[in-house]
Parts: C-alpha cells; structure tokens; sequence
C-alpha cells in the first residue's frame, strides 16, 4: 500500500469537493454520517497533545544528549518523519543534527535512492529490507542500544531477524482490506466477487498478487507461492482487461466519493474515513488479509552509529508513533501509542488484538526460503507477471 501521503489531508479535501461540502478549515474533522460514532478521526495538524493512557505503562524515557556534535542522514518516505516537527524535537533532544533528509514517495524510488548512496538510516518495508540485508547494505543492529525495542510487537521484531541477528527495529504497519460501496453491491460479496469485478481499484504492487491468491484459494503463505500457484493467481488478475491499479489513496477515496466503484484494495483507516464522511462504504469479509511492517535499519559502514541508534530508540517510542498514526494513518508497532486521538485508528487495524493480527499475512520479500516441491518462483518472477498486467 502506498502510504506516503498524509492520509486525510488529500482524502478530506477530495471527500469535501465531491460531496459538496465546505473544504475543512485547518484541524477540523470529517462531519460524521448520520448514528457514525461522533468522536473524529485524527487530523494532520500540529503536535498532539500528549494523551493520558487508560493503562498505567511505563514509559520510555528519551536518549540523552549526544556527546559528541554528531550528525545524521535519513532517506525515509515521504511524510513518515517530517511531521508535527518530529526531526527538529529529535535535534533539540538528542543534540544530533539531521545533515541530509531525503525523502520518496514510492518503493521503487526508495529502492533507487538505496542503491545510489549510503545513509546512517533507512526505513524499510519488506522486500527492500530483504534486499539491503542481502546485499549487506544494513548491519546488524543491538536491540539493547534500542530503549523501547522490547515493548514493540514481537511479530513484528522478527520479521528483521536474520540467523539470530536483528537488522531492522519496526515502525509502522498496515493490512489491506477489500472495501465495497454498499449502495451498488447487494448482498455480502466474496473475495473472488472482488477479484471477478471491473468496476475494482487495486494497488499497483507485484504484492497484490498475493492477494490475488488468497482469492484464489490458496492456504498456505501467499507471499510463498508455487509456480502453479503464482500463474493461477495472476491468470485470476487478468480476467479482468483495463483494470485500474493505483499508486495514490486519492484514486480510491474519489473512487467512492463520486460513486463510480464497487470494489477498492485499502486500509482499515480508508475505511473509517469514508464511513465518517458518509459514504456507504464497507469491507469484504475475508478469513485472512495481507499487511506489511516498515522498519528502521541502520545503515552498513556508518563510521559512529550513536545519533543513529538514538535515532532508532526515538522512532520507537509510543510519543513518536502516536504523531505518526495520526498524520498517516498507519499503525504502530508499539501498541503503547494506542491512546485518546489515535485509539480509533488503532481498533481499525486490531493493533491489540492478537486473534486479528494473526489472520494478517503480512509480506516478505518472494519466496524467502520456501521450499514447496515444485519451486518457489522468486520475486523477479513476480515482478515480471505483475508488469505484464499493469503494461
């Protein structure tokens, strides 16, 4: 899923324009539909006022100032940390200064930036963490360097482990449902109903074809697939000839706010937003979903690693992720953010609960040492299939 773009910024302004209501002033929610729920989602605005969680937790305390004039370059995606004066708060508390910010909007654009220079930190998401680590441009890291690093989801910590050896520290997660507009599909529809529709947006991916095989039946790990697996998956995705893909949330969300879709690849948080703006809008249900988890990891041949492990310990904390869930949309890997503001975001994606969580295929970089007896076709092949769809 593309999630480069604060979320409500772009979608409220297009739910705004197509419904014809008044564009929202700075910091003011969504009106509600009619019996919705009457507390907003959280908007993009200024720092958030620190919340008050219902559960007495232990909180973390920041990394103290660096001893020495320390310096540190971040490539990351776009919006990920340069909201809510998140970087300017980590040089004031660290006394490390950010000397290069690059940032990206898409995977192939992180992965370009990746490969043309050397950064102290990257954030990740699964097949470029797979990449860097193959190609020993991360090293490993010391989660005891990381305060925090053990209140962060377990799942997600192990995604990064490689022979025993952490190599990302995790940041932000999200799950894809299949979202329908109710006024134009009756009855409840099936996945293969999504996957068997023209009128359906699907993120532009090679992963989505993942979800094409959980369409398809498949009950092993959709991210690894046999070959006869991945042509039948990728056969189901081209029945359907012109099917839009989108890159942009903007796509999807004037999708249903014009009423011309039936059928949407989104995330539990477009889900909320569209309700909350009223529109008819809800989700396929499914026995098992995809997600992805975006870590942190640190760059290989960083002469002095000090800003960037208080860089890592700072992303890590329930306080930054809190502000991140609520400028993207995403969810945290540290269920410690899940308070006041952002508590509804959290419920959305089950971020405390372990049944949910546990129905998430969440993505690794194809095939990732599967050995089914008739091969594991890699991610290349992926690549190739999904390339002759999207021509």
């Amino acid at each position: 899923m593309d999630r480069r773009t604060p979320a409500l910024a772009l979608a409220v302004a297009v739910l705004a324009g197509s419904l014809g209501a008044a564009g929202p002033s700075a910091g003011a929610a969504v009106a509600p539909a009619a019996g919705a729920p009457r507390a907003a989602l959280p908007l993009p605005q200024g720092t958030p006022s620190p919340a008050v969680s219902v559960k007495p937790r232990k909180s973390v305390s920041p990394p103290g100032p660096a001893q020495s004039d320390g310096t540190l370059q971040i490539l990351t995606y776009r919006g990920y940390a340069d909201y809510s004066g998140t970087t300017s708060d980590f040089e004031k508390t660290t006394g490390c200064r950010i000397a290069r910010y690059d940032t990206v909007q898409t995977a192939d654009q992180m992965a370009a930036a990746a490969r043309g220079r050397s950064y102290d930190v990257i954030s990740a998401g699964p097949v470029l963490a797979a990449d860097l680590i193959a190609a020993k441009q991360v090293q490993v890291i010391d989660p005891a360097k990381v305060p925090g690093y053990d209140r962060l989801t377990k799942r997600f910590r192990d995604m990064t482990v490689r022979s025993g050896k952490v190599y990302g520290v995790p940041y932000l997660w999200g799950s894809h449902e299949f979202l329908y507009d109710s006024s134009r599909v009756k009855g409840e529809p099936s996945l293969k109903d999504v996957f068997g529709s023209g009128h359906v947006v699907l993120r532009d991916s090679p992963l989505t074809i993942a979800d094409a095989a959980l369409a398809d039946g498949v009950e092993g790990d959709p991210f690894e697939l046999t070959k006869h697996e991945l042509d039948s998956a990728a056969d189901l995705l081209e029945e359907q000839p012109g099917r839009t893909y989108w890159t942009e949330p903007l796509d999807l969300v004037k999708g249903f706010a014009t009423g011309s879709l039936d059928y949407a690849q989104a995330t539990p948080y477009y889900r909320l937003l569209l309700q909350q703006a009223g529109r008819p809008v809800k989700a396929v249900e499914t026995p098992r979903v995809t997600g992805w988890v975006d870590s942190w990891m640190l760059g290989a041949g960083v002469p002095n690693t000090d800003c960037a492990y208080r860089w890592l310990a700072y992303t890590a904390s329930a306080t930054v992720q809190r502000k991140a869930v609520a400028w993207l949309g995403l969810a945290p890997a540290n269920p410690e953010a899940c308070v006041k503001a952002t508590q509804r975001v959290c419920d959305a994606y089950g971020v405390e609960d372990p049944e949910r969580i546990g129905r998430i295929a969440f993505a690794t970089r194809p095939p990732d040492g599967c050995k089914p007896k008739d091969g594991c076709p890699a991610y290349i092949a992926w690549a190739g299939r999904w390339r002759a769809l999207v021509k």
